[in-house]
């Protein structure tokens, strides 16, 4: 798993009751956008009814949109105005916003990534706000002002190499999905990888498929489990073999991929 021991907490259970021995290799992490005043600006502007549509492509923006409720000492729910819709790109994000208290009154059925929101759109000609990471591919904006939607995108986090430093990092909330497991170094993992130790990598993210690319290739026996198609299709621009692609953006998800990875 290359994500920070605070987020593998779901997918570390999944992977065990699957069978398989989960191993952690952090790889990225997260820390609050630098530039603050603009996403305080966004908020602002949501908590003032401007929008119509608040559009949430990561488990993370929730973080990032829970700690800017909190510094105006809110709940999130609570700072989002009547009548507002929300959008999630699938069942990580919807969930984040869920246990959040908030309503998802859209989510793609199939397709969960920035096509799958543009593909099923119903929001028309809306004013929209999608807080983003710093490294968000501009087709979820550019697809929804094709459809005549007014796009207003802010960085709520930055994706970082892991570890983040620790004054900016982003931390999930005590109790969330925190794991304890030994860590493995980028050496230690690539070691593993080239004797044939490592069975599969999984990975939930683009960035993260480029740090495995960096860290890691070539894989020889070792098999890349991708979330969801925007994953997988950075690891064939990569030239890395994707052996299973999650039908579902879930630590469930993931785990049944690596199953049908390791055993097609």
């Amino acid at each position: 798993m290359t994500r920070s021991p605070d987020r593998s907490g779901p997918l570390a259970e999944a992977l065990r009751q699957a069978g398989a021995v989960p191993l952690l290799l952090p790889l990225t992490a997260t820390e609050r956008a630098p530039d603050q005043a603009a996403l305080d600006d966004a908020f602002d502007a949501l908590g003032a009814g401007r929008f119509d549509w608040l559009v949430v492509s990561s488990a993370t923006t929730v973080l990032a949109l829970q700690e800017k409720a909190a510094e105006r000492a809110v709940k999130l729910r609570d700072w989002l105005p009547p009548g507002i819709r929300v959008a999630a790109v699938g069942p990580a994000s919807r969930r984040a916003l869920q246990a959040a208290g908030i309503d998802v009154h859209f989510e793609p059925q199939h397709d969960h990534s920035a096509a799958g929101i543009v593909s099923g759109w119903p929001g028309g000609p809306a004013e929209v706000l999608i807080p983003q990471a710093d490294i968000a591919a501009p087709a979820l904006s550019r697809g929804l002002e094709a459809k005549g939607a007014r796009v207003r995108t802010v960085v709520a986090y930055c994706t970082v190499d892991f570890p983040a430093e620790p004054a900016r990092r982003l931390r999930q909330s005590v109790g969330d999905g925190s794991v304890a497991l030994p860590l493995l170094t980028p050496a230690e993992a690539k070691a593993e990888v080239d004797a044939g130790m490592l069975a599969a990598v999984v990975a939930a993210s683009p960035s993260a498929v480029r740090r495995i690319s960096a860290t890691l290739a070539p894989l020889g026996s070792c098999r890349l489990v991708a979330i969801g198609p925007a994953t997988a299709a950075e690891a064939d621009a990569l030239g890395l073999a994707v052996a299973a692609t999650a039908r579902e953006a879930t630590p469930e998800g993931l785990a049944a991929a690596v199953i049908l990875a390791l055993a097609p």
